[in-house]
Order: C-alpha cells, then structure tokens, then sequence
C-alpha cells in the first residue's frame, strides 16, 4: 500500500529538488544576468545588479526556490560562492561599465563552512578591482547575531568593498539593518516606488528616507521604477540612483549606455520634471446622474473624503462634490426628502480648478495663486485629453513647492546663488529626454587666478558675481545660466539665436572687465605675474572663452558624454586668443 502520510509529498519533492541542486552545483548550471542601475542625474550607468538563475527547464529555475533549496540542504555557502564567482566572470568577459552589485545572503556570511577572501580572489582571476564591487545582502531571514555581522561587514570594508542593503522596508527589521550595519546604499523595496507619481503617501514616505539617508552619508536606489511618472517623481525628490524595467530587464547581454526614455508631454524647466501628477490621489469618481442619497452614503462612510469629482460618460469631469457644502444642504428635516429623488448634478459645484497631469509643478502654483476661484483647496488632475486622472490638493502642492525650493537652495551655488552641478546635470539630462535640439556651453575666465593673486580673492569674487549677472541678463528666462564653481559657467540654450547670444555675452564682458582692474593695468593691457618657473612676466587681462556643443534633434547622448566633450573643446577655446568662442563643428548646423 502506498504510503499517503502528510510529510510524504513535501519530503518527496525536496529530496528530488536536492538530487537537482547538486546537479547544478557539480556542473556549475547558472546563469548571470544583469539589471542596469540607472544615475539619472547624468543619464549615465551607475553599475548592474547581478542576479542569478538555474537552468531554464529546472525546478530550480527561480531564484527563491533555489536558495530556499540550498538553505533547507545546508549548501548555501556552496551555492552563494558559486553565483558570485560566476556573476564576476560574467561581468568582467561582458567588460560592462561602472560598479558591479553582487547579492549575498548574510546568513551566508556567518556559515561555520564559510572562507574567507574567495571575492576577492575570483576578482583578481579576471581582474577587477574590489573598489567596483557593492556587497548587495539580501536577506529573507532575520538576523539574529548583530555583532558578527557588523564584523563581516567590517571585512569586507577593509578588502575595498562597499555594502549595500536591500529591500528596505520590507522583510525582517531592515530599518535596524541599516542602523546596525551603516551601509553606503540602501535600496528601497518596490512598493514604496510603485505609482508614487500618484501616491502622496509613498512620496512622502520616500522623502523622509532620502533626508535620513544625506544625513548618514548613505546613498538611496530606488528600485522597480516601472513608468515615466515614477522616474519623474523620484527625480523631482533628488532621488538619483534608480533601477527597474522603465531602464531595462534582466538580461545575459545587458545594455552598455542608457537608452533614453521615450519623451513625455512633461514640460521640464525649474522643477525639473516634477508635475501636477505627483501630487494626484486617485479618489473613485461619482457618474453624472448618481442620486444624491448615493453620494450622501460616500461621505458618511468615510468622514475623511474631502472632495468628489463628477464625470460625464466620457470620463470628463464636469463638476465636483465638497463635503462641507454638499453636507450642509441636509441640515434641516425637510432636506433628505427634498433631494432624495435629484441626481448629483442638480447639486454639484460647476466651479472647478483644473490640472493637466504634465503641467510642472511652478506653473500649477501661478495657476491657483492667480486664480480668482479662492478658498478652494481641491483641484481635478486630468490627462492631455483632459479625461480624469485624479484629485490634488493646494497642501500638498504647497509642501511639494516648498521641497523643491529647498533643493534648489542646496544644489545652488553659495557665492552667486546660480545652479550648482546637480541642477546643470538634471536640466541637461531633461532636454535629452524632451528630445529637442539644444546648446550646451561652457563659459571660462582666462588667468582668472592671476587676478586674484594681484586684487585678493574679494575682488575676484565681485569678478564672479558680475559674470553670473552678465550671463543671466543676456540669457534670460529662455535658457538656462548654471555656476559649475569658481570660475566656470555652463548654459543651456534654444538653437535660435544661441550664436547671438555668445557674442552679445563677450561684447559686454569685453567691455567691462577692464573696470575690475586699476589704471596702470589698463592703460599696460596685462597685470604683472609668474610662470611656471616663477619669473615675472606680463600677462595679458582676462578674458573669457566659451565653448558650443549644439545637440541636435533626437540625440542619444547622456549628460555625462556632453560634459565630456565641453571639457575638450574648452581646451580649443583657450588657445584662441582674446574673447572666443568656440563651436563644435560636427554639430554646428544645429547652432543659429
């Protein structure tokens, strides 16, 4: 008779699933894959995720399963070896760029049949260096002994490694994870990035966990980004590192560069992307026709429901429902009879402030300031076919706004207050995704720091200041005007009238800079300095060169690859003499 006790079919399996994991243990049957990690400030490849999978045909293709098999069988140190020896060579025969993130089970760590050193020894047999490596722990079991792991961890810090902890908010005690083990990234578990465009909540939620993190000196990848409106609202959040399919799938051949995203209707100016649809809660909507007894229940159901929007069959919203003045018209006996038989639009406010989901941030805040419709703190978000999205409110969009200006405060440069790097890397990484044509130039002193060593640094300082005020006038509110620090600048300009511009930018400052230096050094046109060998020799007045990289329509480059090539035509800038600018010719069509 066969046996049909309960524990028969699971140990039946397991002991089949083990027979396999040896199989692929002796044969060496898994296979890297790899997920690009995304640095959207540049619009560059941070570094990949290695992830590992058995063979496709195999109980044991899933990675749960996989180690769940090796934990229950007491081989995961074999396996756990095995997949990061594998992912190293993978990564290294593929030559893929940036930072390499290989997945360790802490568990692992503290196994008595444990070695130490095998990382590192598989990356000096390809080698790669342990400063591109992150020690990724992934761990779906409590940690129950702190002390060992910080010592583990320790280890690894000290060969070169970084440390990276997974799946924040999630699983067991991971905020005491990142207290206990400190570690250089944190990687937030997809449910806090899912629909976060749309979720006030989780931004929220998100925001506070990127300040804890800037002030531990840690770094956040938000990870399981699947959507343009996720991407955008972490960008807006100053949230930088980001990993999902929005990028790129797991894959054997993974992709070298970031392709970019397909360009969206969001208008990115100062706010960078961040728009109305952030700001969206998505509150089921009331048809047009409800009976007013239907919309009466919502409210009394949930006395926290501040608002409705009622749409018309087409999913446009004609008009809204406030609590407060909707509920006051039951105040009297006769009331419920009087409206018992009336549908919704009989009683519904036509009056209504209207968002599209693309509209920034900065432009939405013009538009219910300098709306005559006061006292109203709910607003309907809708679609570019003006179909229901969603409800914001002004408390939300004031917090958002408030946020925004405090990043600027902090990205901008302290002397003159302009754009620092990490504003002059989102807003050229934004023009890319938009997709238009656009100049990217690089504006330099010349012996700028002769002049300091004659006038003193507060003098040069002024110097500084009259630039960025120069730049800012003739550019204006067209373009954009960013401090790189000292005494370079960049520009962001529209093709039209780009080349106009330059020019206008070195009349003027051709015209005022001898003002900054006394009469003896005008009327000899050079101050008095040293060269390399320290002899004193004239050295002609400062001037300014500046460097054009027109981007045309559709171009595929990253923020990274523009700075690259404005640092090396800065270089053909300086060797003209006087005020120049120099344009780069491969793409000088673009500029007019």
């Amino acid at each position: 008779m066969p046996d049909t006790a309960p524990g028969s079919a699971a140990e039946a399996m397991l002991d089949h699933e083990a027979r396999e994991l040896d199989r692929i243990l002796r044969e060496g049957a898994i296979t890297p894959l790899f997920q690009p990690i995304v640095d959207a400030g540049c619009q560059g490849i941070f570094g990949y995720e290695a992830l590992s999978r058995g063979p496709s045909d195999s109980p044991l293709h899933s990675p749960v399963t996989l180690f769940d098999t090796a934990r229950l069988t007491g081989r995961l140190v074999e396996l756990d070896l095995l997949c990061r020896r594998l992912a190293i060579e993978a990564f290294a025969a593929l030559d893929l760029p940036g930072r390499l993130f290989l997945n360790v089970m802490p568990t692992s760590l503290l196994e008595e049949d444990f070695r130490e050193g095998l990382t590192r020894a598989f990356l000096a047999g390809v080698g790669l260096s342990p400063e591109r490596v992150v020690i990724e722990l992934t761990e779906h079991l409590p940690i129950h002994d702190y002390a060992l792991m910080r010592q583990a961890v320790d280890h690894y810090r000290r060969m070169g490694f970084q440390v990276a902890l997974d799946d924040l908010g999630a699983g067991y005690s991971s905020l005491r994870h990142w207290a206990e083990l400190r570690p250089d990234f944190v990687k937030v578990d997809r449910h806090f990035v899912q629909e976060v465009d749309r979720d006030p909540g989780k931004g929220q939620f998100l925001h506070s966990l990127l300040e804890v993190s800037r002030s531990l000196g840690c770094r956040v990848i938000a990870e399981g980004i699947e959507t343009a409106g996720e991407q955008r609202c972490l960008w807006g959040m100053n949230c930088m590192l980001m990993q999902g399919y929005h990028f790129a799938r797991p894959s054997r051949q993974p992709p070298r560069r970031l392709e970019q995203p397909a360009p969206t209707p969001a208008a990115v100016s100062g706010s960078f992307g961040a728009s109305a649809a952030t700001l969206c809660r998505h509150l089921a909507p009331v048809a047009q026709g409800t009976p007013v007894p239907e919309v009466v229940a919502r409210f009394r159901d949930d006395p926290g429901l501040r608002c409705l929007a009622v749409l018309d069959a087409e999913q446009r919203p004609v008009g809204v429902v406030r609590q407060h003045a909707f509920l006051s018209l039951f105040t009297n006996p006769f009331s419920h009879s009087l409206h018992a038989r009336r549908p919704i639009d009989a009683v519904m406010d036509r009056r209504m402030r209207l968002a599209e989901e693309s509209m920034p941030l900065e432009a939405l805040s013009r538009h219910i300031t300098g709306s005559t419709q006061g006292g109203q703190d709910d607003f309907v978000i809708v679609d570019a076919d003006g179909r229901y999205r969603g409800l914001g409110q002004v408390i939300d969009l004031l917090r958002e706004i408030t946020a925004l200006q405090v990043r600027s405060a902090r990205q901008a440069n302290p002397l003159t207050g302009l754009p620092g790097n990490q504003a002059i890397n989102d807003i050229l990484a934004a023009r890319l995704a938009d997709g238009e044509a656009f100049v990217a130039i690089y504006a330099d002193l010349d012996r700028f720091k002769a002049f300091n060593d004659a006038y003193g640094y507060a003098q040069g300082d002024q110097v500084i200041l009259a630039v960025g005020r120069l730049l800012q006038e003739v550019v204006g509110e067209a373009g954009f005007v960013g401090h790189v620090g000292g005494d370079d600048f960049m520009l962001v300009l529209q093709p039209e009238g780009a080349r106009a511009s330059c020019e206008a930018i070195l009349e003027r400052f051709a015209r005022f800079i001898p003002t900054f230096h006394d009469q003896a050094h005008r009327q000899a046109g050079a101050l008095t300095g040293g060269d390399r060998e320290r002899r004193e020799m004239p050295l002609p007045l400062m001037t300014l060169s500046m460097a054009a990289y027109p981007v045309p329509k559709g171009s595929r480059l990253t923020a990274m690859e523009i700075a690259n090539a404005l640092a090396e035509l800065k270089g053909q800038a300086k060797r003209q003499a006087g005020n120049s600018l120099f344009v780069d010719r491969r793409a000088d069509g673009v500029m007019r």
